[in-house]
């Protein structure tokens, strides 16, 4: 029996450090950044790194961390990078009970910007490949569903699991990114009407019900089903709304190195911590402090922290949570 079984992509991230520039374009209504290289140049590359990455083993590598006994369940292609996560895998005890298919499997590009912010060029590979045919459920014997993003067939295979979850008595998380947030709540509803916790940016929150105080965006949000909806807002923390309760806790003011992996890493310890203590506070401050290990280093997995670790952590930096009761 698995504590946690987490389906969602896997990527070979190629880490690309070289000279850019960072252009700021304000609009009436926003204004959006854009990482900028010269046109027809040749760009030296000063440092470069590959490492693994994908939503669904950063978020299982780091509930293994945290103690938990894992699976991963997706698609990877019969390729040497598929060597690669199998053994990263491994290496941090996560069982793959996915399959191999022909193609490639998923690969990035990570562009470093000025401001340590990141953009991603991603190849998705046969991630969105994994049909219901393929899955083996006598080995899908766990307490809880992990599900990060999930596209084509995928998302097919990952309804087929919401329902086997429903029947089954499993639980489910999930962090949709802004490709199925586009497509909106009637699109996800087969998810979010079997989903206990929700987790989500800012952003996507925003795409699924509108814009509006974070408040209002957590109860529209569970009107469709989660019985917990987290929104992170990036270095202004996350909010939540429990029992009556509103919380937003307030990030410490860690050095911002990447930030690649870091809304994965927030989201499994926040499982993970609700796992363990079923508190909120506590699993908030869980999160925050193994996202901001994250973002102080490269990689999406490079410095996910053990529990031991992270308690530590926690007793040395002090994290502010704002509560009312609402």
């Amino acid at each position: 029996m698995y504590d946690v079984i987490t389906v969602g992509s896997a990527t070979v991230d190629v880490f690309a450090d070289s000279a850019s520039e960072l252009i700021k374009i304000k609009t009436l209504k926003e204004t959006e950044e854009l990482i900028a290289y010269p046109s027809g140049s040749k760009i030296l590359i000063k440092n470069i790194q590959f490492l693994t990455g994908g939503g669904g083993t950063n978020t299982a590598v780091a509930l293994a961390r945290l103690g938990h006994k894992v699976a991963f369940l997706g698609n990877l292609g019969k390729d040497a990078n598929a060597k690669i996560v199998l053994e990263e895998l491994e290496k941090n005890k996560v069982d793959f009970i996915g399959v191999k298919d022909k193609g490639m499997t998923g690969f990035s590009v990570v562009l470093k910007s000025l401001e340590h912010d990141r953009s991603i060029l991603a190849y998705k590979g046969v991630n969105n490949d994994l049909t219901v045919d393929e899955v083996n459920f006598n080995k899908l014997k766990t307490k809880w569903f992990y599900f990060s993003s999930m596209m084509d067939e995928s998302f097919k295979t990952m309804e087929k699991l919401a329902e086997f979850a429903e029947k089954n008595h499993i639980m489910i998380a999930f962090n949709p990114s802004n490709y199925l947030a586009e497509k909106g709540t009637i699109f996800l509803r087969n998810v979010l009407t079997k989903t206990t916790y929700l987790i989500l940016n800012t952003q996507e929150a925003e795409l699924l019900v509108g814009k509006g105080e974070f408040i209002d965006l957590i109860k529209k949000l569970m009107d469709f089903g989660p019985k917990l909806v987290v929104i992170t807002d990036g270095k202004r923390g996350a909010h939540t709304f429990n029992k009556n309760y509103y919380y937003h806790i307030i990030p410490s003011d860690a050095k911002v190195f990447e930030t690649t992996g870091a809304g994965d890493s927030f989201a499994a310890s926040f499982l993970s911590g609700m796992i363990k203590k079923n508190d909120v506070e506590f699993a908030l401050r869980l999160a925050q402090i193994n996202a901001e290990s994250v973002i102080q280093h490269t990689g999406a997995k490079n410095k996910l922290l053990t529990y031991k670790e992270a308690l530590g952590m926690l007793k040395k930096t002090k994290l502010k949570i704002k509560k009312r009761k609402i």
